[in-house]
């Protein structure tokens, strides 16, 4: 069934995002700064609007921002999304942050929308094929009320609780992934002085029973320098946001932390 969508942050994951929504026949009203992204998703379809709040008008919000601050920014206030819509909305963050951010937003709103923690895997070209996977924390009548408009990119689509506890799976997720790239990349130091080029080891270890994919990933993406220089940026962020949870909530990291941060890649 068609739905009204609101859509802010229509960046690299966004835009494909909003391009897969109209294409599966959903209404989509966009606020971005961008002109050339505006220009461009009004000419596919999309309804433009000039602020945030236009944006809240409608059955479902999803924001899809960086970083907390940013996240804050759009969610927060009066004329902000969860002041702005309707307590009949719902509002979905991909935003990989920390779960106190939305459960202290969501804490702020008690007669407002609801608000569900929906962090993605995957990258913009999976969202264009529409095989995203998208983690939901939040009321399960809510979970499954979005499905279907996630449905338009997203083909794994895993309910994991309470608000916060999707971002609880994420961030566990980049741990481990970053603890997976280091190892990949000390893997192939070894290589190296053996004389083995890294993207032959790669491809041989694909093959192998040591294949995963931060290797595939390192592989596809043309070797440790490009991924390090793609990837890194998002890492860091997403680690930075892990080290905040796990402290404020008296966890370590231990092994994990132990290889992040003593591996080749420049991850801290």
């Amino acid at each position: 069934m068609s739905q009204v969508v609101g859509f802010i942050g229509a960046g690299q994951m966004g835009e494909p995002m909003v391009s897969r929504l109209l294409q599966a026949g959903h209404r989509v009203k966009l606020f971005v700064r961008r002109t050339s992204v505006r220009e461009r998703m009004a000419a596919a379809g999309a309804q433009t609007v000039d602020s945030v709040a236009a944006a809240a008008a409608a059955d479902i919000v999803i924001v899809c921002v960086f970083s907390d601050e940013q996240l804050v920014q759009v969610l927060d206030g009066p004329s902000g999304v969860l002041g702005a819509a309707s307590k009949e909305c719902v509002v979905l963050s991909h935003t990989t942050g920390t779960m106190a951010t939305v459960q202290d937003l969501a804490a702020g709103y008690p007669e407002g929308p609801v608000l569900l923690d929906g962090p993605v895997s995957g990258s913009a070209e999976d969202i264009a094929a529409g095989r995203l996977t998208v983690l939901l924390g939040g009321p399960a009548t809510s979970v499954e009320r979005v499905r279907p408009v996630l449905e338009s990119y997203a083909d794994t689509i895993v309910a994991t609780g309470a608000l916060g506890s999707a971002l609880s799976v994420k961030l566990i997720n980049n741990a481990l992934f970053a603890a997976n790239a280091q190892l990949v990349a000390a893997a192939t130091d070894v290589g190296r002085r053996w004389g083995i080029g890294d993207q032959e080891l790669l491809g041989a270890l694909l093959a192998c029973s040591a294949r995963s994919y931060a290797a595939e990933s390192i592989h596809r993406t043309g070797g440790l320098a490009k991924f390090e220089r793609m990837a890194a940026p998002y890492l860091r962020k997403d680690l930075a946001a892990c080290l905040a949870a796990t402290k404020d909530n008296g966890i370590e990291l231990a092994q994990l932390a132990d290889v992040i941060h003593h591996g080749p890649l420049e991850l801290g």
